[in-house]
């Protein structure tokens, strides 16, 4: 959510940073500045008709008082006239303000200045890399491929169930996806300081508002027969631990991590990514969250884009980071690292996690806000808004798929990476 004063005062500003993100939609800001205008006259006028009807109410008494019927009476229809048009201007006003409010949840983050200006991945920019890309002496198999080939990685039986676009893993591969997720979260919380949190996985409305999934993205979402969503990410319940909070500046920053499955309907997916685990309706992921001050939003989301890093290095997976474009971005974020890690299958980078930093945005909409300790020049501080980040730390099933695409031999069996084995109860080789 965008604060209107802002716009009001830093109007081309808005209309840059719109614009950077797509043509021409920056636009908008004549239509938000008009509505702004007509919102705020509407509230004087009703004002005017507040202050009119309390003064002529306060005279109707010394009216009566003195015998005055004549004057008594034109004060009350001076009174019934100052409802009548507090009523139509509250109204005109209710309406006006809805439609400024809907607009403006409608409109993505404003992209810092230095995020390179594209429309899509191809004008993303490499920060980054770490690790040379895996080179086999053999034609690398795909990751389904070869689950499927261990006979613990079955789409056809998820499809009986649920239809497409899940899989059902069993054996070692379930048991390494476990493994998977345990390792992440130990390094995130027991080396990264990380709150490991287990949230909600249905949420109401309001949260997906505050993170920015509604109303934009709803043909995204699932939503159930009670009016809940299945979260599409950790990120909407672990921000939402701030939401309608003030929060005092000793308790930042604060930095939680949860292992969810993730359910998403991948509606403008269409024909993307249909052979085996890199789209699915439902995966697990560890998720990222930080809710620091406004001046240290930037070192937060360096840090968390290394701590993400930290996962695929420990794996010895090669990956580069990629700095998203303002046409690839989120709707929410102001930055967005991305790691994409190396698929030999495909012979390039895939994304295996996104790290973004939303400034006051997320902020904005869900009321979170914190509060600095007093100081001599400042004996009583207004609350501020929170900075919030989120990052994937990382793709669970991502993570699997890049595992056994690097990690794959010849016949099909697939080395543990060391770091994983004591999770794997000491196994080192997973075969048929």
């Amino acid at each position: 959510m965008h604060d209107i004063r802002a716009i009001r005062d830093n109007r081309d500003a808005f209309i840059t940073g719109w614009n950077r993100r797509k043509s021409g939609l920056g636009d908008v800001v004549s239509s938000i500045l008009e509505l702004d205008e007509k919102l705020r006259a509407a509230v004087s006028k009703k004002q005017e008709a507040e202050q009119a009807r309390n003064a002529a109410s306060k005279l109707i008494g010394k009216a009566k008082g003195q015998g005055d019927e004549a004057e008594a009476q034109r004060l009350m229809d001076e009174v019934a006239a100052a409802k009548q048009v507090m009523e139509i201007v509250g109204e005109e006003e209710a309406a006006i303000r809805t439609e400024l409010e809907t607009i403006l949840a409608g409109l993505p983050n404003i992209p810092r200045d230095d995020v390179p200006e594209g429309a899509d991945e191809a004008d993303n920019e490499q920060v980054r890399s770490w690790g040379e890309p895996t080179a086999l002496k053999f034609d690398p198999k795909d990751h389904a491929d070869l689950g499927e080939a261990l006979g613990m990685m079955d789409f056809e039986t998820a499809a009986k169930m649920s239809g497409a676009r899940f899989v059902l893993l069993s054996g070692k591969l379930a048991k390494l996806e476990r493994a998977l997720t345990q390792f992440m979260l130990d390094v995130q919380t027991e080396e990264n300081g990380y709150v490991e949190c287990s949230p909600p996985l249905l949420v109401k409305d309001n949260a997906l508002f505050g993170t920015g999934q509604l109303p934009k993205f709803e043909e995204d979402l699932f939503k159930t027969t009670v009016d809940n969503y299945l979260i599409p990410t950790a990120e909407v319940s672990l921000t939402n631990i701030v939401a309608e909070t003030t929060i005092a500046e000793d308790y930042l920053p604060r930095r939680y991590t949860a292992a969810t499955p993730c359910f998403r309907s991948e509606a403008g997916s269409a024909g993307r990514d249909t052979k085996g685990m890199i789209r699915l309706h439902q995966f697990t992921k560890v998720e990222l969250v930080s809710v620091v001050k406004p001046e240290d939003s930037d070192d937060e989301l360096e840090r968390m884009t290394g701590c993400a890093e930290a996962i695929l290095q420990k794996l010895e997976l090669p990956y580069r980071v990629m700095k998203l474009c303002t046409g690839d971005m989120g709707f929410g974020a102001q930055r967005t690292y991305d790691l994409e890690v190396w698929l030999p299958s495909q012979d390039t980078y895939r994304e295996i996690s996104s790290c973004s930093t939303c400034g006051d945005f997320q902020a904005r909409r869900m009321n979170a806000r914190f509060k600095r300790a007093a100081t001599e020049e400042n004996k009583k501080p207004k609350p501020e808004f929170v900075h919030t980040l989120n990052g994937s730390g990382l793709a669970v099933g991502r993570t699997l798929v890049a595992v056994l695409e690097n990690y794959q031999r010849e016949d099909g069996s697939i080395a543990v990476p060391e770091v994983l084995q004591n999770y794997m109860g000491g196994l080192k080789v997973i075969e048929a």
